[in-house]
């Protein structure tokens, strides 16, 4: 049975900079990539928000350069995604597949999946104007005008920052009622650069050939009926699934799965660490999930000096 100090789950931004951290900390930690490697900055493109890059940089390289930094001091890095775990006492238990591995320290940064709509010119576009982070892809489509798909708060708080920079923001939603508060859709009815299409959902995304967003194909919910709408983005607001399903229910979770901190970055497990989107569900950014997984790591250091 192979045995570490730290494993760390998930190679995203908090991932790899908690192995930054872990590795420089000479605890040679040993990251599980997941089935996602390079989580979701492995589907953005442009990067213009992460400090230090004046240029910008490419989702794919920025975290490609991470996992290069954390290999530089020592962090093994292995395909491949942990199946089931058991974390009732240290050293914890982990199975990637039929390979065991045991762990005095866990650091759980599988983040959460953006909700896509399923079709297939949706997935085709993605990072080439489809898009589930208003805040990360927004400033890209100043003066355009782009759709947001969803009903909830969510919906209403990326269409409101949309517009900011787009010259129109159309919500689209399958129904006629909102699941959004009353205050956030108040708040989103009375911004003039906001229309509304309801009773629709998105059948196609245009232009799979041209690889940019020229407009999406509407249906409607009534009476089945087809049409095109002009737009240069889309934006996904229909919600995010954490990965915590291999967790068994060991570690507390909120009703929608996102793990539950137990003050910076603990759960409710001693010995066991969360960082990035798995816990957070409010920003959602590149660098917050980077500084968490520094805090994870620090932790997880801290945790095995006092238990030795």
């Amino acid at each position: 049975m192979e045995k570490r100090k730290v494993v760390i789950i998930g190679s995203g931004c908090a991932g790899n900079t908690a192995a930054v951290y872990a590795a420089r900390a000479s605890l040679e930690p040993l990251l599980i990539e997941g089935l996602d490697a390079g989580g979701q900055l492995s589907i953005t493109t442009d990067v213009e928000n992460f400090p230090g890059f004046p240029e910008g940089i490419m989702g794919p390289e920025l975290v490609e350069n991470m996992k290069k930094q954390a290999q530089r001091f020592g962090a093994e890095f292995r395909p491949g995604n942990v199946d089931k775990a058991d974390l009732s006492s240290s050293p914890f238990k982990l199975w990637v597949g039929d390979n065991e591995v045991e762990a005095e320290t866990v650091i759980i940064a599988t983040g959460a999946s953006a909700r896509w709509l399923g079709i297939e010119s949706e997935q085709q576009l993605i990072g080439h104007g489809v898009s589930s982070c208003a805040t990360c892809d927004g400033f890209f489509f100043r003066d355009k005008e782009v759709l947001v798909v969803g009903g909830g708060d969510s919906a209403m708080e990326e269409a409101t920052f949309l517009t900011k920079f787009a010259s129109k923001v159309t919500i689209v939603h399958r129904r006629e009622e909102f699941r959004a508060s009353q205050i956030m859709l108040d708040r989103a009815k009375k911004n003039p650069k906001i229309e509304w299409i309801t009773n629709a959902v998105i059948t196609q995304v245009n232009d799979v050939e041209k690889k940019e967003v020229t407009g999406a194909v509407l249906k409607s919910t009534v009476d089945d009926k087809t049409w095109e709408v002009p737009a240069s983005a889309v934006f996904l607001a229909i919600g995010h699934i954490p990965n915590t399903k291999f967790l068994g229910g060991q570690v507390e979770t909120d009703d929608e799965g996102y793990i539950i901190s137990h003050g910076g970055a603990r759960t409710n497990i001693d010995g066991v660490f969360h960082a990035g989107d798995v816990q957070d569900k409010v920003y959602r950014q590149a660098i917050t999930a980077s500084g968490a997984g520094c805090m994870a790591a620090i932790e997880a250091e801290r945790w095995i000096e006092a238990h030795e």
